[in-house]
């Protein structure tokens, strides 16, 4: 049999809902809870009564620097990120500051970690910093020097890999806790996206001692499933396959589901020839053992650098007549794919379908790509002529028309090229990480994408260039985007080209060359598999003032949440608010200006029986933001709680 189940797998009557497996009135992990729901069942604010939010005490992070954290509220107390890798306790109703400790290195920038024993006595703080996972006292502070050596288990133990030129590993994401286990990815902080690149493992650890209980091998060794799909011993060499983002758990059945990345490098794989197992996969683990499940690979040899940032979401639905309990993971190309939680099994027929051949020497692309028959696609999957931004200059315009021709452009899965390649909605695009929410009562769900053409192009070793595109009176175009990786060079007789990319963004107003809407607020019925609403997110602060409010907002990063009370909480940042939307109709019905971006997932909680809102808004400030008007400078950022009056 291809699938071990870990616990019951009928389907029926006998399985409960997502929405009895736990109250969904805590806010004790990053997401809301293992399963990232990003929900809360708490319904004292709604949507009669949203309008008289405000704000009841804000906490700053210190200092400047982008702040992103989703905080976690544990029996009163709220843990937060500040600038300066430093962690503080809050008191959760008022804001005041219980004690704070400093970090030798990068923490994760998304959450952390909390766990306690059945008896309550031993509460902790799990996170990885500097290279190491360790553990705090979440009472007060301090390092428990009885977790694994003097209070840190180095994160490089267990790479099956030569370390030489490897200064230490980190894990972006902050993993997830099932048990007494905390699950986490890793990811070399000195190698970023380059060639070579250690693989993102998935390593289990023991929450009370920081020991090592298994690993899973993201780039499979011989013998194990997957090997056949990269050159023989690829494993000795290649990169990434790694879970920067999010991970999710189903405790009833033990079940991690984790979303994994792309192979390295990012945008060519003449050295990586196949379908590349795990890369672009969503995995389903025994989270007791590390052994696979099941697994479903969204993109086959990835060349567009399309990871799967967003958690995988659970879900119980109404399907042919049953009740099913899902897994529904949104992607960067605009899909939404839906599984039987236990059997992998699509919800809905998925079909290989024909995609364009490399025309770069030595590049193999697979023949076919997954596409899924339902839901349909949340995000623009096409970027023509006549979808060219009306709010450009004229002569911006045209120079996008000559563009858009003189590349390859055609269609989501058109590869990189020599030549230029247009890629939509982007490989910044689509869902990216904190992006959707689901109401478990319901089986609906709520993905805040993005729509952010990338200009590809490969350039041959040794040749000039940078890959940048032509722009409004003839000449470049600047990208707001990264420069250049590496020189490209040689390695094992292949040729490793260098892959500028750009964000495509007009010169003279910062505004994307695609029309609005730039960023849409999407929410699905699972339970038919079709979209319910489909409104624009946020906006562009200069663009409102004129009357145009309907264009969503560009480069959004922020994340979203549900509550029972019947809204949809987001945020935007180039108009810098937060906004209550109407679950039923996505409509606006509350609106907030924030002092700065908000990068984060707000978090939901109660206290002292009061319901609170709370947001970091310290984000990246002026972040691919048009240059409509003056930004000014930075503000100060702080964390925003809001609640509704005292009666």
């Amino acid at each position: 049999m291809r699938f071990r189940l870990v616990a019951t797998a009928a389907l029926g009557a006998a399985l409960m809902s997502a929405a009895e497996e736990r109250s969904f009135n805590t806010w004790t992990e990053y997401l809301g809870g293992p399963d990232s729901s990003q929900y809360s069942s708490l319904k004292q604010i709604n949507k009669s009564n949203v309008k008289q939010l405000e704000v009841v005490w804000s906490y700053p992070t210190g200092g400047p620097g982008a702040i992103l954290f989703d905080p976690i509220v544990v029996d009163g107390t709220m843990y937060v990120l500040k600038t300066g890798n430093v962690l503080a306790a809050l008191d959760a109703a008022t804001g005041k500051e219980l004690w704070t400790h400093p970090n030798p290195g990068p923490t994760p920038a998304r959450g952390i970690n909390f766990w306690e024993s059945k008896d309550k006595s031993d509460r902790r703080l799990l996170y990885a910093t500097g290279g190491y996972l360790t553990a705090i006292n979440a009472r007060t502070g301090e390092t428990i020097m009885s977790f694994g050596d003097n209070g840190r288990t180095d994160l490089k133990n267990g790479l099956d890999r030569d370390l030489t030129n490897v200064r230490s590993v980190q894990s972006s994401d902050p993993g997830r806790i099932f048990d007494n286990v905390i699950i986490m990815t890793l990811t070399p902080v000195n190698q970023g996206d380059a060639y070579a690149a250690t693989p993102g493992d998935i390593h289990a650890y023991d929450v009370r001692n920081g020991k090592l209980l298994w690993v899973f091998h993201t780039v499979p060794h011989p013998g194990e499933f997957g090997y056949e799909t990269w050159p023989a011993d690829a494993w000795k060499t290649q990169g990434g396959v790694h879970n920067w983002n999010e991970m999710t758990v189903d405790e009833k059945r033990g079940i991690v589901y984790i979303p994994l990345g792309t192979a390295r490098y990012d945008f060519y794989g003449a050295d990586r020839h196949g379908q590349d197992l795990f890369g672009n996969s969503i995995l389903a683990l025994d989270a007791r053992t590390g052994k696979r499940l099941w697994h479903f690979q969204t993109v086959h040899h990835d060349l567009w650098d399309y990871d799967l940032p967003t958690a995988p979401k659970l879900l119980t639905v109404k399907h042919d007549g049953k009740n099913v309990d899902i897994v529904a993971q949104p992607t960067k190309q605009g899909f939404l794919f839906v599984f039987d939680r236990v059997t992998g099994k699509p919800l809905w027929p998925i079909e290989e379908r024909p995609v364009p051949k490399s025309d770069v020497p030595g590049e193999e692309t697979w023949p076919t790509q997954p596409f899924p028959t339902k839901p349909p696609p949340f995000a623009r999957q096409s970027f023509t002529e006549k979808d060219i931004n009306p709010y450009l200059p004229q002569a911006e315009q045209d120079a996008w028309k000559e563009r858009l021709k003189n590349s390859r452009n055609e269609g989501l899965f058109t590869p990189p090229s020599l030549q230029g390649t247009i890629q939509i909605p982007g490989n910044n695009g689509g869902a990216n990480w904190g992006s959707s929410a689901v109401d478990p009562t319901k089986g609906t769900m709520y993905i805040v994408s993005k729509e952010l053409p990338m200009g590809l192009k490969l350039v041959l070793p040794g040749a000039s260039g940078r890959g940048r595109g032509r722009g409004a009176k003839g000449g470049d175009v600047p990208p707001v985007g990264p420069a250049p990786v590496a020189p490209p060079s040689v390695e094992g007789g292949f040729i490793h080209y260098n892959a500028p990319y750009d964000f495509m963004m007009s010169a003279t107003t910062g505004l994307e060359p695609i029309g609005p809407p730039w960023s849409q607020l999407t929410a699905y019925d699972l339970n038919t598999g079709t979209i319910k609403w489909q409104v624009p997110d946020g906006g562009i602060a200069a663009l409102e003032k004129q009357g145009h409010s309907d264009t969503g907002s560009q480069f959004p990063r922020g994340g979203v949440v549900v509550t029972a009370g019947g809204l949809v909480f987001a945020s935007s940042p180039t108009d810098r608010k937060m906004r209550a939307y109407d679950q039923d109709t996505g409509k606006v019905i509350w609106e907030y200006d924030l002092p700065s971006a908000a990068d984060g997932v707000p978090a939901v909680y109660e206290a002292g029986g009061r319901e609170y809102l709370a947001i970091c808004a310290a984000g990246n400030w002026g972040l691919m933001a048009p240059r409509l008007e003056p930004a000014g400078p930075a503000p100060a950022g702080a964390y925003m709680v809001f609640a509704l009056p005292k009666k």
